[in-house]
């Protein structure tokens, strides 16, 4: 998480917040953590009995999280004094930075997900972050340095974790998840900002009814690539 939010603080302060923050309530469901409750519907029952889990703070603290950074990536990509692009309403900045925000949560999120076997959440993180830090976006110059910094942080731990010499739980997936996030809005249009959030609401409520290990496993060319690299039982 640390070695990441130093890495991504090239493409500015969105990045470095994204990272500690969602690491942070990674790392509180990772230490305290009640695993008795799993999944949203796990946590939303809990809430129901009137038991608040961590993962419900996780989810609430990621949402708050993906806000703040996607408000300050917005700044930053905002035009500077004398340029002649008019800037949007406060209401149309507030309506993209919600948008934003519910990416990089979601993104956070997701990539957590996929954190159920060595090495793969952090393919995911290569499979994503490598072509954006190559082609990058639309008035995104910082966008490939976010990406760069999370394909870096993925590749330079891919080893140790599918040698079992290390683990990213919570903590690791979430700072990851959130930095793709942040590299995923920067620059994008509303419209594909809705787009991208459409995707991730879309694959988490599909985890809530498959297996998405068992989707891998089950199918040709995606088992091999998340069995890649694991040493052989």
């Amino acid at each position: 998480m640390i070695g990441l939010a130093l890495g991504s603080s090239v493409a500015g302060v969105a990045p470095v917040v994204a990272a500690l923050g969602a690491g942070a309530l990674g790392a509180l469901d990772d230490l305290v953590g009640d695993p008795s409750s799993k999944g949203l519907r796990g946590h939303l029952r809990a809430a129901r009995e009137g038991r608040i889990t961590t993962g419900l703070v996780k989810v609430a603290g990621l949402g708050v999280v993906g806000l703040m950074s996607a408000a300050m990536t917005d700044r930053e990509s905002r035009p500077r004094d004398g340029a002649t692009e008019p800037l949007p309403s406060s209401w149309v900045r507030a309506g993209d930075a919600l948008i934003g925000g519910a990416v990089i949560a979601g993104a956070a999120n997701l990539v957590n997900l996929f954190d159920l076997r060595p090495g793969r959440a952090l393919k995911v993180g290569l499979v994503v972050g490598v072509p954006m830090a190559i082609m990058g976006g639309p008035r995104a110059p910082r966008g490939p340095a976010a990406a760069a910094a999370a394909a870096g942080a993925s590749l330079g731990l891919l080893a140790p974790d599918l040698r079992g010499e290390s683990m990213l739980g919570d903590t690791g997936a979430n700072a990851l998840g959130a930095v793709l996030g942040v590299a995923l809005i920067q620059g994008r249009s509303r419209s594909t900002r809705l787009a991208l959030l459409t995707g991730l609401v879309g694959l988490t409520l599909l985890s809530e009814k498959v297996s998405f290990t068992k989707v891998i496993e089950s199918t040709p060319g995606l088992r091999e690539f998340d069995a890649w690299g694991r040493p052989a039982r």
